[in-house]
């Protein structure tokens, strides 16, 4: 009985609507009213029907009020406004936890006394030479290519030290990747940095608040690998050494150098720097352009642009200060680092084809062997290429391994 009632007045209103010549604001009352009418009729029949209810009288109040509709254009906007603003939301706040999270890794409750005395006690005097990597990535992907980078430095400093800041690492599954360089007497060791000791009485301690408190924007870049920018910076104000980037390969002792960053790119005619790099940093303690970076870093930080907080950061600020007094540090061309751009990293890992090919590798090698520290791999660009069997990567890991497991199958 309720539907025929219900398809009854469905079609008179159906009929009305066809055959409508009242205004529009007429159509949105009388749609209105009938639809509570239908609402109350429906109801009121379902009550009658229940026992428990029959003794019960229910009204239902009917207000003459004109509703207003928006025009449908304004009535998209609307929807698509309050779509768009609910998804922001929802992805602001989880952008907000995720990010809060990230900060937590990089130092919480109770990691910065840990912190401090894991690292001072690591950091003895009798370090050769002190190296520094982050990694913030799973522990299960530190893979070769970075076994590789920290067999290099070993290879070439037998007594130095590596500390890697990572609360990924600093576990279980981290110590069983780094054991074989344990149990070969080599001193390395992951430790959970504290973001928040190593920033502590620079312009870097109030841009961490404002990230924590939402006060600025972290932007699209991931801010784990802004926070990785500056702490290898805050890392090396507070204790001095070298900071390497886990895709490079060390080639000789970096013993001899001394606050030093490398460039990337030169001018071709006046052979000037115009790029420099901060997958290495060699500086000492306390050193000025260190605290001048993270100043920087924090008054011009910006999360949206790739590079902004990290190679061009450093070349912003060597710009600035260069020949300042007190401002002692030197810039090395592009063999040093990087004697093999992102473009050309390809060749290494194939055997040459022609003879032309053959000859500009072996020009390349006896280059890198004459000038170069390190060799840079370019991980963004190269993780996809396969080292081939007598390929010059082949050749390089077969002369810089110290574990020299399977290193034909780095990739």
């Amino acid at each position: 009985m309720d539907n025929e009632i219900a398809k009854k007045v469905t079609a008179m209103f159906d009929h009305r609507r066809l055959n409508r010549s009242g205004s529009s604001l007429y159509t949105a009352f009388a749609s209105t009213v009938i639809a509570l009418v239908v609402f109350t009729i429906v109801l009121v029949s379902n009550l009658s029907v229940r026992g428990d209810f029959s003794a019960k009288v229910v009204t239902i109040e009917i207000k003459t009020v004109v509703p207003y509709l928006p025009l449908s254009s304004e009535k998209e906007v609307s929807d698509q406004g309050n779509n768009n603003y609910a998804i922001k939301q929802q992805i602001t706040v989880k952008e907000s936890y995720n990010n809060l999270q990230v900060i937590e890794v990089f130092g919480g409750k109770g990691v910065s006394e840990k912190f401090q005395q894991r690292a001072t006690e690591f950091l003895r005097d009798d370090c050769e030479v002190k190296f520094m990597m982050t990694w913030i990535s799973p522990a299960e992907l530190f893979g070769k290519r970075e076994i590789l980078s920290v067999e290099s430095i070993f290879k070439s400093h037998p007594r130095g030290c590596l500390m890697i800041l990572s609360s990924t690492m600093d576990s279980p599954q981290g110590f069983s990747i780094l054991k074989p360089f344990l149990d070969g007497g080599y001193r390395v060791m992951a430790v959970t940095p504290d973001l928040h000791f190593l920033l502590k009485d620079t312009a870097g301690e109030s841009w961490l608040e404002e990230i924590q408190t939402g006060k600025r924007d972290p932007g699209k870049i991931s801010l784990a690998q802004n926070l990785s920018n500056l702490m290898r910076l805050a890392y090396l104000y507070k204790f001095g050494g070298v900071y390497l980037d886990t895709d490079m390969i060390v080639l000789k002792s970096f013993k001899t150098l001394r606050n030093v960053i490398g460039a990337q790119t030169l001018e071709p005619v006046s052979r000037n720097w115009t790029r420099l790099n901060n997958a290495v940093l060699i500086f000492d303690k306390n050193h000025p352009f260190l605290l001048k970076s993270i100043e920087e870093f924090a008054l011009t930080f910006n999360g949206n642009v790739w590079g902004h907080n990290g190679p061009y950061l450093v070349s912003r600020v060597a710009r600035a200060v260069e020949g300042t007094d007190g401002y002692n540090f030197t810039i090395m061309t592009p063999p040093a680092f990087y004697p093999v751009n992102w473009v050309e990293i390809e060749k290494l890992f194939k055997v040459p084809r022609t003879e032309k090919d053959s000859k500009r590798v072996k020009v390349k090698v006896l280059e890198m062997q004459k000038r170069s520290y390190g060799l840079h791999l370019w991980n963004k660009f190269s993780s996809k290429f396969e080292i081939e069997q007598g390929s010059t990567m082949d050749q390089l890991i077969s002369d810089h391994c110290i574990i020299c497991d399977n290193v034909v199958s780095v990739s």
